[in-house]
């Protein structure tokens, strides 16, 4: 089955009941629905987008509701979410589709904003047709629909010497701690038994990075995650404790998968290893604590993903980067631990999503280029470590700094028994640039994330 996928701008002005003057006001919205779209029908969609009013909010993580219903109800209602002067609020206004007046009646949109049940402004928010007409329509996606669900339940068929991996890292908007969550099944290569273990960490803006084990405990092959040593991870739930560690988390995903590998790599695992996150962009509430500390999450951004293979590679770094606004970056580079392929340079795997497109098109563009032309390129290193390339029309470059202080360095075995460390913060640092050619290279876009970036490197 499609879906439906779509972004729309609408320009305005909204008078506040405790104002007598107006202030301007910018929607811009991303919907998703989970059937396509059709105008003689009734289809809800989510939104998610960005809501601007002229000195008084800028919400880049605006949520809500949009019902498409031109014909049998007459009308396209929009229910939005954010969060305006310190205030949550609410903007709650339609469409009123008529024959009489049916360009004006699709692009005037009246609302009204709520605090709680309360009344606190109106206005009119309208399309911008010559503006804004192209760009909408060449928005529309019809994408195959992913079930998150799907992708959390054990790959393992029963073959000796294999990995698989459940991780979850968020950052606590509120202290600015970093939380890593890594969850694994590890089968050896020797005909052993398989085992699940897997560890926890915290990473505070000041003071010592924390963490603790879990495991190794015998494999049950649960049927629809983890389950290990009192740690489970399942679709939209986390929960567990070790050693000073205790956590009951609730997991909301923002938008659909993300394939970092090609997506046939991970439906037929042909290559050593394939990574993917069931959700890209997730929010968690619930609680979290070690130690003396304890942390009541409410919306903290975050992220899960899958990895399943042989084992790690010879020699890799990982950044996940929520860039706000719905974006979010996704980089493996790594080189292999096979003979003769060792010798080559790192492969990249760069998936930058943003408005709602994934660039480049195909992951393998990244990793290969045209025939090897145009491949993107790491630069490894501790603290600092670089990725750098382009397409036709764009090109990127990120640094990602992994600070000594805020690093936690882990030793564990690869199903051959090799020994394997990673460097991991869920606090580090990265600045990303992205250009595009118009005549000439262009900024495009820039982030810049201090302390909010998720990375690690490693080696065998």
């Amino acid at each position: 089955m499609r879906g439906t996928v779509f972004t729309e701008t609408m320009l305005g002005t909204v008078r506040l009941d405790s104002e007598t003057t107006e202030r301007r006001v910018r929607l811009d919205l991303r919907a998703e629905a989970d059937e396509v779209l059709r105008p003689h029908r009734t289809t809800r969609a989510r939104l998610t987008g960005r809501v601007r009013i002229a000195g008084f909010a800028d919400d880049p993580c605006a949520e809500g509701e949009l019902e498409v219903s031109p014909i049998a109800r007459r009308r396209i209602r929009y229910q939005l979410a954010f969060t305006g002067d310190g205030r949550r609020l609410a903007l709650d206004g339609w469409k009123s589709v008529t024959a009489r007046r049916p360009v004006a009646s699709m692009t005037v949109l009246p609302f009204t904003l709520y605090e709680g049940d309360a009344r606190v402004g109106e206005g009119v928010l309208r399309f911008p047709a010559a503006t804004g007409l192209a760009p909408f329509l060449l928005s529309f996606r019809f994408p195959r629909r992913e079930d998150r669900a799907q992708h959390f339940p054990p790959r393992w068929d029963g073959t000796p010497g294999r990995t698989e991996v459940w991780y979850t890292t968020l950052t606590d908007p509120t202290t600015g701690t970093g939380v890593w969550l890594h969850h694994e099944l590890t089968v050896p290569a020797d005909g052993s038994e398989p085992f699940a273990h897997g560890w926890v960490a915290a990473f505070p803006r000041e003071g010592e990075v924390r963490h603790a084990r879990f495991g190794p405990a015998p494999w049950t092959r649960p049927a629809d995650g983890f389950a290990g040593d009192k740690v489970t991870a399942t679709p939209g739930q986390l929960a567990g404790s070790a050693g000073e560690f205790r956590w009951d988390l609730t997991e909301r995903p923002q938008g659909p998968p993300l394939f970092t590998f090609p997506r046939w790599s991970w439906r037929r695992p042909l290559l050593p290893a394939a990574q993917m996150l069931p959700a890209a962009r997730a929010t968690y509430d619930g609680e979290f604590s070690y130690g003396e500390h304890s942390l009541t999450l409410s919306g903290a951004p975050g992220a899960s993903a899958r990895i399943y293979g042989h084992g790690n590679a010879h020699r890799w770094t990982w950044l996940h980067a929520d860039l706000g606004g719905g974006d979010v970056l996704e980089i493996v580079a790594a080189v292999s631990t096979r003979p003769g392929l060792r010798r080559l340079p790192p492969l990249v795997f760069l998936r930058l999503r943003r408005a709602g497109r994934t660039w480049p098109r195909r992951p393998e563009r990244s990793a290969v280029g045209w025939l090897g032309v145009g491949r993107f390129r790491a630069g490894f290193g501790l603290p600092r470590w670089t990725v750098t390339g382009r397409t036709a029309l764009r090109r990127i470059h990120v640094e990602v700094d992994q600070p000594a202080e805020r690093t936690l360095t882990l030793e564990y075995r690869d199903p051959d028994g090799a020994r394997a460390v990673c460097r991991n913060s869920e606090s580090a640092d990265a600045r990303i640039v992205l250009e595009r050619w118009w005549g000439r290279w262009r900024p495009e876009a820039s982030w810049v994330l201090d302390g909010t970036a998720h990375a690690e490197a490693g080696e065998r």
